[in-house]
């Protein structure tokens, strides 16, 4: 089932399946904005990733000495959500963990995701608790994906990045090809002039730029003319990724708490680097807004 919430500005859409948003419905511009899940380019919209963000080396990790199998992203993303609350402005669902997730990631979670849209703005809020009696590890992100062009008789190169930074670069990691995990002794350079980069042709030939040290806390893709079409904001969020199929028309600002492993991290989970540790019984809390112009 799909819920509607909306104002005299915005309209969104939220599916029991995955608690995903699948609509962004701009009143003012009288367009739709998030991507709309084509398969012929990639059949999502914006999937929320958890227990894990990308992938573990060799699609394992290990937990007490024992190897569990995982693939790309978590069980999330296809998981059928309780729709708990709803009100005028927000709908809020709720992923409790089950036997078959506990063959995959061993702890009693309970995961809470509520959407709340206010003026133009989308706040997407991620809540995790720990039911269990033992320390719960685990990875968080989005992954929402817009449409890029979005003006007729443009193409996805005439636009930009947008970024709040006084630096003239950005520094990113790319994934290796083989395993999907991030080849991290090897660091690229996104050039920046006051703010803005350009978007290439062959900027997503390598997949996902991935962006560590809390680089991005916020991030827009700007019209051809440089003034923002949409943003994401993630204060305090590590990681931050951009991708997109390449010649796919959209790009995915994605904010990440954790994300893959390092390329050849074969050691305890507890010891991932930017892991998140949840202790016995306490509840994880963050959120991240997106702003359409």
């Amino acid at each position: 089932m799909t819920h509607t919430i909306e104002n005299d500005k915005m309209r969104i859409a939220v599916d029991d399946h995955g608690a995903e948003l699948v609509s962004i419905y701009d009143k003012e511009q009288e367009r739709e904005v998030l991507w709309q899940a084509d398969p012929a380019f990639w059949k999502r919209h914006a999937p929320v990733l958890f227990p894990h963000v990308g992938k573990h080396y060799n699609n394992e990790y290990h937990y007490n000495g024992k190897a569990f199998q995982t693939h790309q992203h978590g069980f999330a993303r296809d998981l059928d959500f309780e729709c708990i609350a709803k009100t005028e402005c927000s709908v809020t669902h709720r992923l409790t963990a089950t036997q078959e997730t506990k063959d995959y990631f061993p702890f009693d979670f309970e995961l809470d995701i509520t959407h709340t849209v206010n003026e133009k703005n989308i706040t997407v809020t991620w809540k995790v608790a720990n039911l269990g009696e033992e320390e719960m590890y685990f990875t968080i992100g989005g992954h929402p994906a817009f449409r890029v062009p979005i003006l007729p008789d443009t193409k996805q190169t005439d636009y930009c990045l947008l970024f709040k930074t006084d630096q003239d670069h950005l520094t990113y990691l790319l994934l290796d090809p083989a395993s999907g995990t991030a080849v991290a002794d090897k660091k690229y350079s996104l050039p920046v002039e006051k703010g803005r980069a350009a978007i290439t042709a062959d900027m997503f030939d390598q997949d996902a730029l991935v962006f560590d040290d809390t680089q991005i806390e916020y991030a827009a893709i700007g019209y051809p003319d440089g003034t923002p079409y949409l943003s994401v904001t993630c204060k305090g969020f590590p990681n931050f990724g951009i991708w997109s199929v390449p010649g796919a028309p959209y790009i995915c600002l994605e904010p990440w708490i954790g994300r893959c492993d390092d390329l050849g991290f074969t050691g305890e989970i507890s010891t991932k680097p930017g892991i998140l540790s949840l202790p016995a019984k306490e509840i994880f809390e963050r959120n991240y807004t997106i702003t359409v112009y």
